[in-house]
């Protein structure tokens, strides 16, 4: 899941990107508000920590800013202001749930998940499809009961898969939701690391899981009659 944090004090947004990072999350950080509107309304974040205080703008003109350009990510509202006016103020602004400072960084990531759950079907911290199940909150990841050992970006980009299972997903998608602002998309980075999740995934197990679509992306889930697994690919041929 990548995420936007928008905010000014160095410290904060640096705990926040490094703690965030670390449970398997994709963050960007920027300090003005102005930028950060401007980010969250060209890039596909999954949600935004927007401070109310900026320097050189007010929070509440941001979420309501990227409200009426039609961005309706989840924004989750952080303040040192407590008072009940603040809080209506940013709510009413667009924001879907508002943190005071300080706050407990456990709290910080459960509010994420309920923001993230919200725009779901289910409000289980449980992903599954077909044999596999991924805990949101531990991180442990099993496929038809055997635990698998995945290393954080395996893990995330299964995560993306499991969110859009039978979807075509381009490598320009995977890229945005997996990755930074800073990743390269003429790197070879995504075949590598979707090879790499395939031999953990897949190759124990009799049903492959991760398709290839020829000149498209990868699809998760059941085989179809338009999807071809790698090896299918002829020799030469670029890779998708």
């Amino acid at each position: 899941m990548r995420i936007l944090t928008i905010e000014d004090h160095p410290k904060m947004s640096g705990a926040i990107q490094k703690g965030l990072r670390e449970l398997g999350y994709s963050v960007d950080v920027t300090s003005s508000g102005r930028a950060g509107e401007d980010m969250a309304h060209a890039e596909p974040y999954d949600a935004v920590i927007l401070d109310l205080m900026l320097p050189d703008c007010d929070g509440v003109e941001v979420c309501r800013n990227l409200r009426r350009r039609g961005v309706a990510t989840p924004i989750l509202m952080l303040t040192a202001l407590a008072a009940t006016a603040d809080k209506v103020a940013g709510l009413d602004a667009g924001a879907d749930d508002y943190l005071a400072k300080p706050f407990d960084f456990d709290e910080l990531v459960a509010r994420l998940r309920a923001m993230l759950r919200r725009g779901m079907a289910t409000e289980s911290a449980l992903l599954r499809h077909e044999n596999v199940a991924m805990d949101l909150a531990t991180h442990r990841v099993e496929r038809a009961g055997v635990a698998l050992d995945l290393r954080r970006k395996e893990y995330m980009l299964l995560e993306y898969f499991m969110r859009h299972p039978h979807c075509v997903l381009s490598r320009a998608m995977i890229g945005q939701h997996v990755w930074d602002m800073n990743f390269n998309p003429f790197s070879n980075v995504i075949d590598v690391y979707v090879s790499s999740l395939r031999r953990k995934i897949d190759k124990p197990f009799d049903v492959p899981l991760i398709h290839t679509v020829v000149g498209a992306g990868y699809r998760f889930g059941a085989m179809t009659g338009d999807t071809e697994d790698e090896s299918a690919v002829p020799a030469g041929a670029s890779n998708p």
